[in-house]
């Protein structure tokens, strides 16, 4: 049986002499796991629509439950991320974190247009780094399931708290709940206005707003908190990422 489908590739690994298995995210079956055969080497016709995000057009090939690409065309690659290692970085940590979302036999169309805007966002718009990243985190944490609540004060309603609970994702103020043991990170009034935009925005307004330096830095870091503590999961493209600014700042 033959099976076409549109997909971005998440992630691949070398397989054989010249093969590779790669997840790929599909709009209309989810995750899923391929053999490209052959792709490895520099004749391969795959190669290019096999290449780690990149949305191609699939044909694939199903054997006794074993997926297999028979064609693949790219329709687009994110070319000016290639061309940066740091914004590879990102969007492979992307691609990884969006892995551990999807479900196979799962059609998520919101899922894959969000790392596909993403993408595009860092690279060709090149929207900053850090409020692509954090709208991108919020956003995905809001899709697996984990959307806070972001109305008011979880405990005495007011409408602008300032304090997250990263494990409740809610609301607080900083004199609310004292003495309780959940993690509260601070929380400006310009961060909870960006929060609010990115968890009830339309998607294809998602990356179209803007805050202070200091306070994009401390909205990054407060969403990549949220959505590691939502998912139980570390990710190490991140982890590589980060490795290159932090080596970027001491040389």
């Amino acid at each position: 049986m033959y099976i076409k489908t549109e997909a971005i590739v998440l992630r691949e690994v070398e397989y054989n002499d010249a093969d590779k298995l790669l997840d790929i995210l599909s709009k209309d079956r989810g995750l899923l796991t391929v053999t490209a055969r052959g792709v490895r080497r520099a004749s391969s016709p795959l190669k290019s629509a096999c290449q780690l995000l990149t949305l191609s057009e699939f044909t694939l090939k199903e054997y006794r439950g074993r997926l297999s690409v028979q064609e693949a065309q790219s329709i687009e690659q994110f070319r000016p991320l290639r061309d940066d290692i740091e914004l590879l970085a990102l969007g492979s940590y992307f691609a990884q974190a969006t892995g551990a979302v999807a479900q196979e036999d799962a059609p998520n169309p919101e899922l894959i247009s969000l790392l596909c805007n993403a993408l595009y966002a860092l690279g060709n718009l090149r929207r900053p780094r850090e409020l692509v990243k954090a709208a991108f985190e919020l956003r995905l944490a809001c899709l697996a399931g984990f959307s806070p609540d972001l109305t008011a004060c979880a405990v005495c309603g007011s409408p602008e708290p300032d304090r997250f609970d990263l494990s409740q994702g809610a609301l607080s103020c900083a004199d609310c709940r004292k003495g309780e043991t959940g993690i509260r990170l601070p929380l400006s009034p310009g961060m909870l206005t960006a929060m609010r935009y990115i968890a009830w925005c339309e998607p294809k307004r998602l990356f179209s707003f803007s805050l202070d330096p200091e306070s994009l830095s401390a909205l990054s870091s407060l969403t990549e908190a949220y959505l590691m503590t939502q998912l139980e999961h570390s990710f190490y493209t991140l982890d590589f990422y980060k490795s290159l600014l932090y080596y970027g700042e001491t040389t």
